[in-house]
C-alpha cells in the first residue's frame, strides 16, 4: 500500500504534536506551559482543568490521522483541500511547547496565531457548500473544529501573557486588554460559527471562556462576568445555528 505525501504529512505532524510534550515531561527539559504563563497571567488566565481538553484533541489527532491516510480517502476533495492547514496546525501544537519551553515569547504567539488562521480558514474553505458524511463528520470535522476554536482562544491568552510578560501593559490597563481580548474572541467565533456551523468550533471556545470565568471570578469579576457572557452568547448563537430551520449541519 502507497500513501500520498499530504497524508504522511499529517501522520508526521501527529507524531510531532503528540512527541513533544511528551518528551518534555520525560526529560523535565525547559518550561512547562504553566510555567512559561506564570510570568504574564496577571491580565487574563484560564482555570489549569481546561487543559485537560488536550487529552481530547490528541486522540482526535490520531483518529483523523488514521482516517485521512485510508486508501479510500486518497481522492476525498474534502481532505486534501484540509491536508496542508491541518498539517500546519498540528506541527504548530508541538513547535509551541518548544517554543514555551525555552521562553520564547513572541515565537510562540506567531506559532499559536497562524496556526489557528491557517486551520479555521482551511476549515472555511473546505466547508462551503458542503455536507459531509456523518463519518466524515466526527473524524475529520469534530477534531479540527475542536482544534481551530481551542487555539482561538488559547491566541487571545497567549498574546495577552506575553504582552504583560514582555511589561507592555500598566496594571491599569490590564482590565480594559482583557475585556478587549474577550469581545475579540467572541466576535471572531461568531463569524466562523456563522460562516460555517461548526459547533465544535464553538464548544471549544466556549470550554476556554468558562476556564477563564472559573479562574478569574475571584480576582477580577468583571472580567469574569464578561468571559461567561461571552460563553453564553456564543452557546445561545451555536443552539439557533443547528435548530432544524436552519438548515445546516
Amino acid at each position: 500500500m502507497t500513501i500520498s505525501v499530504r497524508a504522511l504529512a499529517v501522520i508526521l505532524a501527529v507524531a510531532f504534536a503528540i512527541s513533544a510534550p511528551a518528551f518534555q515531561n520525560a526529560t523535565g527539559w525547559g518550561l512547562t506551559a504553566a510555567e512559561f504563563a506564570q510570568s504574564g497571567n496577571a491580565t487574563l488566565r484560564a482555570a489549569g482543568y481546561a487543559f485537560s481538553i488536550w487529552g481530547l484533541l490528541y486522540l482526535g489527532f490520531v483518529i483523523y490521522a488514521a482516517y485521512q491516510a485510508l486508501p479510500r480517502n486518497a481522492s476525498n476533495a474534502t481532505l486534501k483541500t484540509l491536508a496542508w492547514p491541518s498539517t500546519l496546525a498540528i506541527a504548530g501544537c508541538g513547535a509551541w511547547i518548544l517554543a514555551a519551553a525555552v521562553d520564547a515569547r513572541w515565537p510562540s504567539v506567531a506559532i499559536i496565531v497562524l496556526s489557528a488562521a491557517v486551520l479555521t480558514f482551511g476549515l472555511l474553505r473546505a466547508g462551503r457548500g458542503k455536507s459531509p458524511r456523518p463519518v466524515e463528520w466526527l473524524l475529520v470535522w469534530w477534531p479540527l473544529g475542536l482544534l481551530a476554536g481551542w487555539l482561538t482562544i488559547a491566541s487571545a491568552v497567549n498574546i495577552l501573557t506575553v504582552v504583560t510578560a514582555e511589561g507592555l501593559l500598566r496594571p491599569s490597563q490590564a482590565p480594559l486588554a482583557a475585556a478587549a481580548g474577550l469581545v475579540v474572541v467572541l466576535a471572531v467565533s461568531l463569524g466562523v460559527l456563522r460562516a460555517s456551523g461548526l459547533i465544535p468550533y464553538a464548544a471549544a471556545v466556549a470550554w476556554g471562556l468558562v476556564a477563564v470565568w472559573v479562574a478569574e471570578r475571584g480576582d477580577q469579576p468583571l472580567i469574569a462576568a464578561l468571559a461567561l457572557g461571552c460563553a453564553v452568547v456564543l452557546g445561545l448563537f451555536a443552539a439557533w445555528m443547528v435548530r432544524p430551520s436552519a438548515g445546516r449541519r
